[in-house]
């Protein structure tokens, strides 16, 4: 049998996965209707805004593909089960948290936004659909998922198929319009095929992947595992440089040097963020449990107690360098989204350095060039200026630097390795400080403007 034809797709989430990657396909795939529903009205009306940078999410160069496709193949709605209905092939793209009580409370992921999307599903779509998984989910959720479907009202047909996002925010759309590879696992030879023709439209046939359902979601989580794994091998040693006198930075460099290592994911820095790679290795941490895989279970949940232990270590550091206390000290923090070119802050270590200074009495002045105030209250848990202890948010380097005893890098943005040194030095309390996790600014250039500098595995 052919691979069926498609001239609609309707993807349920608007989120940092669904958004681009529908933006991408329809900008590639111009004679397919493509639809991203989501039940937040305030998400939608940002992804229908005249003004392109008003888009909710921040990524280089979105705004020019959603400017291309949308109002021509490219649509976002609220309405939901008419999207569904029309659709030949469903994306689900929701969010998949980190549960947090009952069982499998802090590693497992809860599931409820995948089973409301099956349900809706099984109850508005018409004749035969394929159903893809795009969300980050635990092996064997498939199987879950149609279940759900085949409970459904009579007379309808799914297949379903996992097709795991293998994305870094910041690089989303690079990473869609060139991926490494596409991961496609099902059952049906006629569904892969389908999803296969449209990722062929611009993606080198080699570079497709077909699997098994279970091989395909298991692929995502053990990617990201080890991912993870590297940024924390990293930093253990970046702590051992410092220790010793050795330089992280040349250490990196000569073992990835190494072909069977290679260079990347061997930056230090203050730790992994973001929404997958804390919640994945905690989700297989979970299955290793589950499936009786106890040593399996506990190396893998290593790599998230190093990365926690590198943010407090930070700021530990910093409590110790400004003579053991920071209490009414204002701290200039340098970026808070997780990594620089997005203004997503999910898991970001910026917001646990900030939570152990502000514990310890500091006044914290933030920079970020795209996180807004609303999301830093909602991550740090307190309004902007509350309390002794407090933070506010401010539009430049100089500004956070009026009266601060401190600097502390967090978000490797462009702008933080260009700061006029002498202009601000000159406005901060001295004996002053710069604390650069990420080894983005100019170290040299801050020493001879007067601060001392700690560097993250520098010996």
């Amino acid at each position: 049998m052919d691979a069926p034809s498609i001239r609609s797709i309707c993807c349920i989430g608007a989120g940092y996965v669904g958004g681009p990657t529908m933006a991408v396909v329809a900008d590639r795939c111009p004679h397919i209707q493509v639809t991203v529903v989501d039940l937040n009205a305030e998400r939608i009306g940002a992804w229908n805004s005249a003004d392109l940078s008003m888009l909710p999410i921040y990524e280089p160069g979105l705004d020019e593909v959603v400017g291309r496709a949308r109002g021509r193949n490219l649509h976002f709605t609220t309405s939901v089960e008419g999207a569904i209905a029309a659709a030949d092939m469903v994306f689900i793209s929701v969010n998949t948290p980190t549960k947090t009580h009952g069982v499998g409370a802090g590693q497992a992921s809860d599931l409820k936004w995948i089973e409301a999307s099956a349900r809706v599903l099984a109850k508005a779509a018409t004749g035969h659909t394929i159903v893809v998984e795009k969300s980050t989910l635990p092996v064997r959720t498939a199987q879950a998922v149609k279940s759900i479907l085949e409970a459904g009202p009579a007379g309808k047909s799914f297949s379903v198929l996992s097709n795991p996002e293998f994305l870094a925010e910041g690089t989303a759309i690079r990473d869609l319009e060139n991926p490494d590879r596409v991961l496609i696992g099902g059952e049906s030879r006629e569904a892969i095929e389908a999803l296969a023709g449209i990722y062929g439209q611009w993606v080198a046939p080699e570079k497709i992947l077909r699997t098994n359902l279970w091989s395909s979601e298991l692929s995502k989580l053990t990617a990201n595992a080890f991912l993870a794994q590297r940024i924390s091998s990293i930093n253990s040693i970046a702590a051992l440089c410092e220790a010793t006198g050795a330089d992280v930075r040349e250490v990196a460099n000569a073992i990835g040097a190494d072909s069977r290592i290679g260079p990347k994911f061997l930056k230090a820095g203050p730790g992994f963020g973001g929404s997958c790679f804390q919640k994945d290795i905690l989700n297989l941490v979970y299955l290793c449990r589950y499936y009786g895989l106890e040593d399996v279970a506990s190396y893998w949940e290593q790599v998230v107690t190093l990365n926690s232990w590198q943010q407090h270590r930070i700021s530990r550091l910093v409590v110790n360098r400004l003579f053991g206390t920071i209490s009414g000290k204002r701290i200039a923090v340098l970026g808070f989204a997780f990594k620089a070119d997005t203004n997503d802050t999910r898991e970001s270590p910026a917001i646990q350095v900030c939570k152990d200074l502000l514990e310890e009495g500091a006044m914290l002045a933030i920079v970020d060039p795209k996180v807004r105030e609303g999301q830093i209250a909602i991550d740090l848990g307190k309004p902007a200026g509350q309390g002794e202890a407090n933070w506010q948010l401010l539009g430049s380097v100089e500004a956070a630097a009026e009266g601060a005893d401190a600097l502390v890098l967090l978000t490797e943005w462009e702008q933080f390795g260009q700061i006029n040194w002498p202009a601000v030095v000159s406005v901060m309390r001295k004996p002053a400080w710069l604390f650069d996790s990420r080894a983005k600014a100019d170290g040299a250039a801050a020493r001879a403007a007067g601060l001392n500098v700690w560097t993250l595995g520098e010996g």
